[in-house]
């Protein structure tokens, strides 16, 4: 991890950090409470990457698929993941497992239509 970003996590522990103090590097003046951090801060790994490389291309999907060496369906699936997380949004369940819900009786045949289809 570059030393000039703000680790999302803790090393030790991975809970999420929270910011006490702020300190201006020209005056020296400091600023101490509890801050959130902004949500683009909690992305970290492969979402981080992809975050960045999109940021650079400017939005250009091609250009994000060439910069990751994916097919352009991985490199949208990617960007999608990325923001789900930014949005705080759950992981969506997988068709297999949906499936499996259906066969045990969890779920009716409607209800399974309904989450592949990915509504909520």
């Amino acid at each position: 991890m570059s030393p000039n970003i703000l680790p999302p996590r803790c090393p030790s522990c991975r809970s999420k950090l929270r910011v006490v103090k702020l300190e201006c590097s020209s005056c020296d003046a400091e600023l101490t409470g509890n801050f959130d951090s902004c949500s683009i801060c909690s992305l970290e790994g492969k979402d981080r990457h992809v975050f960045d490389l999109f940021l650079a291309a400017r939005g250009n999907l091609k250009q994000v698929q060439r910069e990751l060496g994916v097919s352009y369906p991985t490199a949208r699936q990617r960007v999608e993941e990325m923001f789900r997380k930014l949005e705080g949004k759950p992981e969506p369940e997988k068709p297999r497992d949906i499936l499996a819900r259906l066969k045990d009786g969890e779920i009716d045949v409607e209800e399974a239509e309904r989450l592949l289809r990915g509504e909520d």
